[in-house]
């Protein structure tokens, strides 16, 4: 049995996002992280120095490997915030500011 029928969840109607240039489907509620997880996106961020790949470490926020850049606004920690109809979610690489 699904977990969303087990719980008795019923959550609103899905909606589109743009994750670098391209649709991804999202469920109300859900966090940049769990909608990039679930497209199979395990990073979206390059660190500053050598440009190794990041993504979601703590999930919780405390941590910052997981910043994205959203409706161009870098440094968002991706496990806290909520996607919206709309929003455009980018890789970002350094410190997410152009030099």
């Amino acid at each position: 049995m699904n977990p969303l029928e087990r719980a008795g969840a019923r959550p609103g109607p899905a909606f589109t996002v743009t994750f670098d240039g391209r649709p991804v489907e999202v469920l109300p509620g859900q966090t940049v992280a769990a909608v990039l997880w679930a497209a199979g996106v395990t990073s979206w961020r390059s660190t500053r120095g050598t440009g190794r790949p990041r993504g979601v470490l703590c999930g919780i926020g405390v941590c910052f490997d997981c910043l994205v850049t959203v409706n161009d606004r870098p440094n968002q920690r991706a496990c806290l915030v909520p996607v919206r109809p709309g929003d455009v979610i980018r890789t970002q690489e350094g410190t997410g500011h152009a030099h």
